[in-house]
């Protein structure tokens, strides 16, 4: 069982460590366009193909919608409830909800519970995704950009998805497999931008980093706990749910904060805690999440 864990764990974090010593010998925004490709093609494709080749009735998955919800909302609930010296709520709130799922998540579940959960994983991505871009740019910036989420290409591209897959709408197999291609690019891509995105920060705040991480690890498993007692949940649905908790802050967190000015330092402080500490957390997450009754 151990080298099956090592088997999943090490290749994540190979590729992303080739991409933070990519990052190091090839500073100053080396991905450019192919990043931008990524948020709006590659990433898109793969959620369209998912959800094409796994068809999912979304009254079935209702619970794990809900689940997937709170596991991201009653975080940040809890977490506005606390006072840390010299951090904004929104500084300290976002990183909370928004869990790495898309660079780390989406190939660490799907080498470890194998692509017929795709489907499922798929869904806590999308939803995860819409949550960031509705709630979070919100809590940001109650103004003028609170829709920026409808420009989210995920969003659009998990609703033709779910639309050609339900209505049984035919399309071409060419157009599949090149959607397919496209859509393969993204996982490694993600991963590997993730390296080169973490060494462009600073851990300038240790403490607050490793404290707020914590916090944010304690908020994910009562919010999932409580999930598990209210929802009626499929046994599968609960190992991802369990790994979606324990997931490092989405690197978005800091872009976004960034863009809205809000302590941008502290919350690149924040991710880059939370992904250190994931070297310890992820591990033993996936192995209880395997261990799990079924």
């Amino acid at each position: 069982m151990f080298s099956a864990l090592l088997n999943i764990v090490i290749p994540v974090f190979g590729v992303i460590g080739l991409g933070a010593l990519y990052g190091r010998l090839r500073p100053g925004g080396a991905l450019g366009y192919v990043n931008l490709a990524n948020i709006e093609l590659f990433t898109p494709a793969l959620v369209f193909s998912a959800l094409v080749k796994y068809p999912l009735a979304l009254g079935d998955n209702l619970p794990l919608i809900g689940a997937g919800a709170l596991v991201i909302l009653l975080p940040g609930l809890l977490l506005s409830m606390l006072r840390l010296d010299g951090v904004e709520r929104a500084a300290l709130i976002l990183p909370a909800m928004f869990r790495n799922i898309g660079n780390l998540g989406i190939p660490l579940m799907v080498l470890a519970f194998g692509e017929q959960q795709l489907g499922a994983i798929i869904i806590l991505f999308v939803l995860s995704n819409l949550l960031h871009f509705s709630v979070g740019i919100f809590i940001l910036s109650a103004n003028t950009s609170r829709w920026l989420w409808l420009r989210s290409p995920v969003l659009w591209a998990a609703l033709a998805g779910l639309l050609v897959a339900n209505l049984q709408i035919p399309l071409p197999e060419y157009l599949v497999t090149t959607v397919s291609m496209l859509g393969q690019i993204s996982v490694p891509l993600m991963l590997f931008a993730l390296g080169i995105r973490l060494m462009e920060g600073e851990l300038d705040h240790l403490g607050l980093a490793l404290r707020c991480n914590l916090l944010y690890l304690l908020a994910g498993g009562l919010s999932l706990l409580l999930a598990i007692w209210l929802l009626p949940l499929k046994a599968e649905w609960i190992p991802l749910l369990m790994l979606s908790v324990s997931l490092p802050p989405a690197v978005l967190n800091y872009m976004l904060c960034e863009q809205y000015r809000c302590q941008p330092e502290k919350v690149a402080s924040i991710v880059l805690g939370g992904n250190l500490l994931s070297l310890l957390v992820i591990p033993l997450s996936v192995w209880l999440a395997l261990h799990l009754p079924s």
